[in-house]
């Protein structure tokens, strides 16, 4: 498939001066376009958002291709038309509870540690890491669907450590050492749900460089040492889905997702109220920017027992991310579904640090779209929170662009054998 060869090839990177970030949420397709200037900084041009309907996803997975096709080319237009120019290449992000992002790790006590390590050697132990990998990925959609044989492919993979003999370094080849660990996160989805969008694509005559699972790219965008090295939670609430990732010791350690986001909340309004769904939803909208709606204290005790279920699911993920060593102290939030404060309340709570493994209560944060970094908005459209996740994922556009590096070299060489 072209979108393979693209990405295990990675080919003529220098070429990638424009691109389209397609955000293909259950409630809103959203499209930037944006280019790249030569020192890797992106620059926004144009911006377009479309609603999806009911039919159309379904918990941040493709219900209806066609439908979605015509959404996007709805969003893809109109923000061609504000930057004056057509890219024809996309990177996509991807969601939904059967996308399985983790990153594995591989200890190797080596025979010969006065022995300089070989470029074959770094790719056999990339290859039994990556192997490793796929079997954990299948086996857990396996036990998750109940269905055996579920066909999985990889969305992307990224080395995100190596060290030898406990110091890390960039490239493993040619230094001396006796125990080496390799670091790799990689995001696997059931064929049919990545087929899907990869028809998406081809349906809107755009090559697609790259499929991103959006938590990643969330928790990609955000630089820094405290972010990067201190540590952080990523809670990106959109209106299907609510994607979480784990940032630790400088790379993503994990991603996990669960079916409850923003529509969950409105479907709860407008059954309890007996209201059609675009009323509550705009009831929704009211309730969460302070106004006083009809019937208020009826509204806030049915979001208060939506917020405790989704407290639940949030209170879930983190207790098998703190099973490994402390939580980090800091929370971002994002998404259009996180406009609701009792989300960030529901964060904030006492028991929350009380009965999971953080080091200290966590500071939550609302990110900002301005703090994304190496992309600047030349529209000035993008203020929101539901924007985060499309300029994470114009990031990741913007970091392909980039210079590869040596480790990640060595992974493209072995995906390329593998062809998973």
């Amino acid at each position: 498939m072209a979108f393979w060869r693209r990405f295990l090839d990675r080919q003529d990177r220098d070429s990638l001066g424009a691109c389209t970030a397609l955000d293909i949420g259950t409630e809103f397709a959203k499209a930037l376009v944006f280019d790249i200037g030569a020192d890797n900084q992106g620059v926004v041009r144009g911006v377009g958002r479309r609603r999806q309907g009911l039919a159309h996803m379904q918990s941040g997975t493709v219900a209806d291709i066609g439908a979605v096709v015509d959404n996007c080319q709805v969003a893809l237009q109109e923000a061609e038309e504000m930057a004056g120019f057509r890219s024809s290449q996309v990177v996509i992000g991807i969601a939904g509870e059967l996308v399985k992002g983790f990153t594995i790790s591989h200890d190797q006590e080596r025979k010969r540690p006065d022995h300089p390590i070989s470029q074959q050697e770094l790719q056999k132990l990339i290859d039994t890491l990556q192997r490793a990998a796929l079997h954990d990925a299948e086996r857990a959609i396996t036990w998750e669907t109940g269905l055996s044989n579920v066909d999985i492919r990889l969305v992307h993979a990224a080395v995100t450590g190596a060290t030898i003999d406990g110091y890390q370094v960039t490239q493993p080849v040619g230094f001396r050492g006796r125990h080496v660990r390799i670091s790799i996160f990689n995001a696997f989805a059931p064929l049919m749900h990545l087929g899907a969008l990869q028809s998406v694509a081809s349906e809107l005559d755009l090559e697609l460089l790259a499929i991103v699972a959006e938590p990643y790219a969330v928790a990609r965008c955000l630089g820094g040492e405290v972010v990067q090295q201190a540590g952080a939670l990523f809670i990106d609430v959109g209106g299907g889905t609510t994607d979480v990732a784990l940032v630790r010791n400088g790379g993503v350690e994990g991603t996990r997702m669960f079916a409850l986001g923003g529509r969950a909340f409105t479907r709860s309004l407008a059954d309890r109220l007996e209201l059609p769904f675009a009323r509550a939803e705009e009831v929704k909208i009211d309730f969460a920017k302070g106004l006083t709606v009809d019937r208020h204290e009826e509204v806030a005790a049915i979001i208060a027992e939506d917020v405790a279920v989704w407290s639940a699911g949030i209170e879930l993920i983190l207790e098998e991310f703190g099973r490994a060593a402390l939580l980090p102290g800091r929370i971002y939030i994002c998404g259009g579904g996180s406009r609701l404060p009792q989300l960030q309340k529901a964060l904030r709570e006492p028991s929350l640090a009380r009965d999971l493994p953080f080091a200290r209560p966590p500071h939550v944060e609302t990110i900002d779209p301005s703090q994304v970094e190496g992309i600047e908005d030349a529209t000035g459209l993008l203020v929101d929170v539901q924007d985060v996740p499309p300029l994470g994922l114009a990031y990741q556009a913007i970091e392909m662009a980039a210079p590869e590096a040596p480790l990640d070299a060595a992974l493209r060489r072995v995906l390329r054998v593998m062809r998973v």
